[in-house]
């Protein structure tokens, strides 16, 4: 979006009124009705995207997935490193903390919006004929054209709803710092549908027999939930880059989309391969091959995001370092120019006070 004003606009003395020429802002009825409209547009737009999702959310099983206390427990424990990893993220933002009443809305959208992604891929999966046995040319097809560009999109739209629009949203890290809160929900809700499957139908109590139905798909999940933190967080950095650069807004958006889906299609293209070629180096077991590639695959670019990041704190601390010794050099400026008048003038000391 350009800031540029028309040429009558630029040209003409702020004084005059170019009303319906070259400018505009609501004055008669019919303005504030045109405002009115749009608002309520806007508003239905994103009410219709809430009330879908959270009529998916009931229809795909969520709620029986967070009401049930096994799967509540599980869920909770498959959800900490990816609740560390945002936590993480947050707390190396160097500018203005971010508010509650933003994060959670957040994570709350993230729920809601996966949704759309769990319909989209499952309508895909169907199309293309993609299940367990598919070939690595069909899992590649899946993975890189369909789970990671419609699982990151989601992700990034429960940011754009609400936290985008605020003034909180005041820094381009802020992006960042949105998208990995959006992951951990994503991740969160993922994890939970995932577990319910598992434990469903069978009769468990909170103790060993918890553990072990569902112990080991909570701990692979657990292991799912700080890539869906990475990729957000890449892609809501883009983000925070589209709204202070709105010239370029859209390419940007897009490329913070692609840098997330790529990423997050590489993972799954290569999680299989990698952790059995791990396995058959080292001869450990089938989940701890599988735990130590997740923490290659994400550690490595964890740190390009972390490094991202620093990259921007750093530049930040420099631009804030310069506009306080520019504040300090323009009061000793004035304390020097009041100096000389005070040699050329006697001071009376009731200004003082």
């Amino acid at each position: 979006m350009s800031n540029r004003r028309d040429p009558i606009a630029e040209a003409a003395d702020d004084e005059v009124d170019l009303y319906g020429i070259a400018t505009w802002e609501p004055r008669s009825l019919l303005d504030r009705i045109a405002v009115a409209i749009y608002r309520a547009i806007v508003f239905g737009a994103r009410g219709v995207v809430l009330l879908v999702g959270l009529a998916l959310f009931v229809g795909i099983g969520g709620f029986s997935a967070l009401t049930d206390p096994r799967v509540g427990l599980l869920t909770a424990l498959s959800a900490v490193p990816a609740l560390g990893l945002a936590g993480y993220v947050y707390f190396t933002d160097v500018t203005d903390g971010e508010p509650v009443e933003l994060l959670v809305p957040t994570f709350l959208l993230a729920i809601l919006t996966a949704t759309f992604a769990a319909v989209v891929n499952t309508v895909a999966q169907s199309a293309l004929g993609f299940g367990a046995s598919s070939g690595l040319v069909l899992s590649t097809i899946f993975f890189f054209f369909v789970v990671g560009p419609v699982e990151e999109t989601v992700k990034l739209l429960a940011v754009r709803l609400y936290a985008y629009r605020h003034d909180h949203f005041d820094t381009v890290v802020d992006g960042a710092v949105y998208g990995a809160v959006a992951g951990l929900g994503f991740a969160f809700i993922e994890n939970a549908l995932y577990i319910t499957r598992q434990v469903d139908g069978q009769a468990l109590r909170f103790g060993l027999e918890l553990i072990g139905a569902g112990g080991g798909i909570a701990a692979i999940r657990a292991l799912a939930g700080p890539g869906h933190v990475i990729y957000s967080a890449v892609a809501g950095y883009y983000l925070g880059l589209a709204k202070f650069n709105p010239e370029y807004r859209g390419p940007l958006v897009i490329k913070g989309l692609i840098l997330a889906a790529a990423i997050h299609g590489l993972y799954n293209s290569t999680v299989g391969i990698g952790s059995g070629a791990l396995q058959s180096i080292t001869g450990l077991g089938t989940l701890s091959s599988f735990l130590g590639f997740v923490v290659i695959f994400d550690g490595l670019f964890a740190l390009l995001l972390l490094n991202k990041i620093r990259r921007y704190n750093g530049a930040f601390r420099s631009a804030s370092s310069g506009i306080a010794a520019g504040e300090d050099a323009l009061d000793e400026q004035i304390d020097d120019s009041w100096r000389e008048d005070a040699h050329d003038e006697p001071i009376d000391e009731r200004y003082f006070w």
